[in-house]
C-alpha cells in the first residue's frame, strides 16, 4: 500500500472558490495533477494507493478528502476537470459538518473535517512517514516498509515549525534530487522508485 498526503494550504474548502482558483494564486489545479499521477497509469489505474488531499483555506475546519483506489468504482476520466469535480463534490457533502466528523462521498471517497496535524497523528500509528527534503536520504538508498506514506505540499512550503513535530512522529526526510519539483512530479518519481524494488 502506498499513501500520499497532499497538504494544500491555499486550497479553498468552498466548491465555487475551489473551481474558480484553477490557474489563480491558490493553484488548485495542483490537487488534480497530484491525484492524477498518484492514481492513474496508461489505460488503467494503480491498485493499493490511498491519497489524502487536505484543503486548508477555510472559514471553519480543514477538509481532508480521502481517495482509496481499491474501493473506487467511478473514475469519470482522469482529466483535471473530472478530478477537481470529485474534490468539489466532497466539499458539497462536507457542508454543515462539525469538527472531526466524517461522511462518505461516493465509493472509495470520504471527506472529514480533520486537520493536517490530526491526520498525520493517525497515519503515524501504522505508516512509515516520509517528508520531501533536498537534504534528505536519496530515495534509492531508503529502505521502505509495507505502508510508506509520502507527505507533499502545494506551492506553499511546509512551515518549518511543523517539521520537528512530524519527525517526533517518526517522519524521515528523503530527497528526489536537488531540484524543487511539483508535488505531482514527486508522486511519479516515488512510484517509479518503488516500482523498481
Amino acid at each position: 500500500m502506498r499513501t500520499f498526503v497532499m497538504r494544500a494550504r491555499a486550497a479553498p474548502t468552498d466548491r465555487q472558490k475551489l473551481l474558480a482558483s484553477v490557474g489563480q494564486d491558490a493553484h488548485t489545479e495542483i490537487l488534480a495533477h497530484t491525484l492524477m499521477n498518484a492514481i492513474f497509469v496508461a489505460q488503467s489505474h494503480r491498485a493499493d494507493v490511498v491519497v489524502y488531499l487536505v484543503l486548508e483555506s477555510t472559514q471553519d475546519f480543514s477538509r481532508t478528502v480521502r481517495f482509496e483506489v481499491n474501493a473506487m468504482h467511478e473514475f469519470n476520466g482522469f482529466h483535471e476537470a473530472a478530478l477537481l469535480g470529485k474534490v468539489a463534490k466532497a466539499l458539497d457533502v462536507s457542508q454543515g459538518m462539525g469538527k472531526e466528523q466524517s461522511r462518505p462521498v461516493e465509493s472509495g471517497v470520504t471527506v472529514r473535517t480533520l486537520s493536517f496535524e490530526r491526520l498525520m497523528q493517525e497515519l503515524a500509528e501504522d505508516h512509515q512517514l516520509f517528508l520531501m527534503d533536498p537534504k534528505g536520504t536519496p530515495i534509492g538508498e531508503q529502505v521502505f516498509a509495507d505502508k510508506p506514506c509520502f507527505v507533499l505540499t502545494d506551492h506553499i512550503p511546509m512551515p518549518k515549525k511543523v517539521i520537528p513535530s512530524l519527525e517526533r512522529m517518526g517522519a524521515k526526510k528523503i530527497t528526489l534530487g536537488p531540484t524543487m519539483l511539483f508535488a505531482s512530479q514527486c508522486v511519479v518519481l516515488i512510484h517509479h522508485a518503488l516500482d523498481q524494488r
